[in-house]
C-alpha cells in the first residue's frame, strides 16, 4: 500500500475531527502534481522563494516571468550571478530582497554549501538545517521543499498560517494554535503528518501551490 493509500484511514481512525473533515468531501487530491519536476531541486528552491507572501495567483504570474527570462526554463545558479540583479529584479517583478534571497541560494550551490544531489538522503531535521542557511528561506520554505518538492510523508508546517487557521476553525479554538499547541494536537497523526496538513488547506480550499 501506498502513502497515499495508506494516510487517509490512519488519519480517520486516529482523530475524529479530521475524519469529520474528509466526511465533509472527497478529500484532497494526493498524487503528486505532474506539473512539477520533482528532480530539480533548485528550481523548487528558486519557486518557493519566488512565492513567499505571495498569493497563488501573483506567484505564477511571477515565476512565469522569471522563466521568461531564461528562455522559458527555470535559470542555473550560474545564470542568477550572472545576471544584473536590478535588470532581473525589474524583469521578473521581484522584490530587491527576493533578488538577494535567490543569489543566496545560487551563492550557497555553486558554492558547494548546500549539496542538492545529496538532499535527499538527509534527515528532515538535518535538511532544514541546511536549507535555513540560506538567506531567504525559513522553516515554512524548508516545510513546503520536504513536503512537495522531496514528498516526505510526516512534516508538520507548524508556521503556515493556513494549517493553523484550519486547526483553529476545524477545533473550534478560540485562538490560532501555537506552534507547541499544534506539534501536541498533530501527534496522533503521525506518520502521515504531510497528509493532515494537506486535509487541512484542502478544508480551507488553500493549499499551496
Amino acid at each position: 500500500m501506498t502513502d497515499a493509500a495508506a494516510a487517509l484511514p490512519h488519519l480517520r481512525a486516529a482523530d475524529p475531527v479530521l475524519a469529520r473533515l474528509l466526511d465533509a468531501g472527497e478529500g484532497p487530491v494526493l498524487e503528486p502534481d505532474p506539473s512539477r519536476d520533482h528532480a530539480d531541486h533548485y528550481a523548487a528552491l528558486v519557486r518557493a522563494i519566488v512565492g513567499q507572501q505571495l498569493s497563488t495567483t501573483v506567484a505564477r504570474v511571477i515565476y512565469g516571468r522569471l522563466l521568461e527570462r531564461f528562455g522559458g526554463r527555470p535559470p542555473t545558479p550560474e545564470e542568477i550571478l550572472a545576471d544584473d540583479p536590478e535588470e532581473l529584479r525589474a524583469a521578473a517583478g521581484l522584490s530587491r530582497a527576493k533578488t538577494t534571497f535567490l543569489r543566496s541560494l545560487a551563492e550557497h550551490v555553486v558554492s558547494g554549501e548546500l549539496d542538492l544531489e545529496h538532499v535527499s538522503t538527509l534527515p528532515d531535521d538535518e535538511l532544514i538545517r541546511e536549507l535555513t542557511a540560506v538567506k531567504g528561506i525559513g522553516e515554512w520554505s524548508a516545510h513546503m521543499f520536504l513536503m512537495f518538492q522531496l514528498r516526505r510523508p510526516d512534516v508538520l508546517a507548524v508556521g503556515d498560517l493556513g494549517v493553523r487557521r484550519a486547526v483553529q476553525r476545524a477545533y473550534e479554538l478560540e485562538d490560532l494554535p501555537s506552534p507547541s499547541e499544534l506539534t501536541a494536537i498533530a501527534e496522533p497523526w503521525r506518520p502521515y503528518r504531510t497528509t493532515a496538513c494537506r486535509v487541512l488547506w484542502w478544508s480551507l480550499d488553500n493549499e499551496p501551490a
